[in-house]
């Protein structure tokens, strides 16, 4: 093979197990899913065995110091981990091409398989899709945290759903939850598409309650189910990957259950009696406490929670507190999301003991 293609051969492959490395950490030590790192390692293995006809040759005609393009080479640094993902997917998957195409060369025929290269450049497509789509998941879980406000319909009354979102949004709110069981659901899709942008714009986690199939068609950032919803492993087959998982639990059995499923986060209550739920059990702090010593996953504390108690809900080392009365009953919304959001970042900054 001539030594000009065997160069070129040999700086994409570089490319590509660098790339690939990267790829595959990620998804080993970032992420934790061990069945995507596999992916990634096994794409890897399978072209450095298809590399491997061309034995030391790659090596021996090696000469960076006389590549004319060694000083266009440099990375560029990254905002974030996804965009650190995706530069490197699209730098492996570039290096794939040209590897295919040259194997195509008639001075490289029967020394390399070409379609090997385009398998892997599909292969990798799908891959980095579902690492950016987990990696996206990750942020918003991280991102659950403050005050979750719920737009519940039977509680709202005669207010128009927009501006009430609107306002928490702008007192602080970090989630907004849209649950309503009395529209159609093509009024429902609408105005979850109208809320979507709303939280879009403003960066803050839009949860659809029970409706998977809404879930499923607007940018929403995940769906929230109860205790006799859809099994938590269904929902999260039928789900985008980048969408959290949120169910509802009273002890902590339900909240280890979930866990063990793959729930992104649990929402525990009721913490106490509920004015929008009066026949909901109330669990109390003890139990509270109970569960968030049960499982390592966010936690969201729900039922009855107002401005008097939302500092001791917080001591119990909750990740957020969701509110519908507290802001959405209230005169002035925005100020009221205010209040609670205040008495949270005091809660965390000064702890009890």
């Amino acid at each position: 093979m001539p030594h000009q293609t065997l160069r070129i051969i040999d700086a994409n492959c570089n490319r590509i197990g660098e790339g690939l490395r990267i790829l595959e950490d990620v998804a080993r030590f970032i992420i934790n899913n061990k069945p995507l790192a596999q992916q990634l390692r096994a794409l890897r293995h399978n072209l450095v065995k298809e590399l491997s006809s061309l034995g030391t040759d790659l090596i021996t005609v090696r000469d960076p110091y006389a590549d004319v393009g060694t000083d266009s080479t440099r990375i560029e640094p990254q905002a974030d981990l996804a965009a650190l993902v995706a530069a490197n997917a699209k730098r492996v998957e570039e290096a794939l091409r040209v590897v295919e195409e040259v194997a195509k060369l008639p001075e490289t025929s029967g020394q390399l398989d070409s379609r090997t290269f385009g398998t892997a450049r599909f292969a990798l497509y799908a891959l980095e899709k579902e690492l950016l789509s987990r990696l996206l998941r990750r942020d918003k879980v991280s991102r659950l945290r403050g005050l979750y406000v719920i737009i519940d319909a039977e509680t709202l009354g005669h207010k128009d759903e927009l501006k009430v979102t609107a306002q928490a949004i702008s007192g602080g709110a970090s989630a907004i939850q849209l649950r309503d069981k009395k529209r159609s659901k093509r009024e429902l899709f609408q105005l979850a598409r109208e809320i979507s942008g709303l939280c879009r714009n403003s960066n803050v986690l839009f949860i659809i309650n029970d409706h998977l199939d809404i879930a499923l068609t607007v940018e929403c950032d995940g769906l929230h189910i109860g205790q006799e919803d859809l099994p938590v492993p269904i929902v999260r087959r039928e789900l985008q990957v980048e969408k959290l998982i949120g169910i509802s639990t009273r002890t902590a059995e339900q909240a280890m259950e979930a866990e063990a499923q793959g729930a992104d986060y649990i929402a525990a209550g009721s913490v106490f009696a509920s004015p929008t739920k009066p026949n909901a059990e109330v669990i109390g702090l003890a139990q509270l406490r109970k569960i968030r010593q049960a499982v390592a996953l966010p936690m969201v504390a729900i039922g009855g929670i107002n401005p008097e108690n939302i500092r001791e809900v917080m001591a119990t080392g909750v990740d957020a507190a969701a509110v519908v009365s507290a802001v959405i009953k209230q005169e002035n919304i925005e100020q009221a999301t205010r209040i609670l959001v205040k008495e949270i970042e005091t809660a965390k900054s000064h702890p009890e003991p």
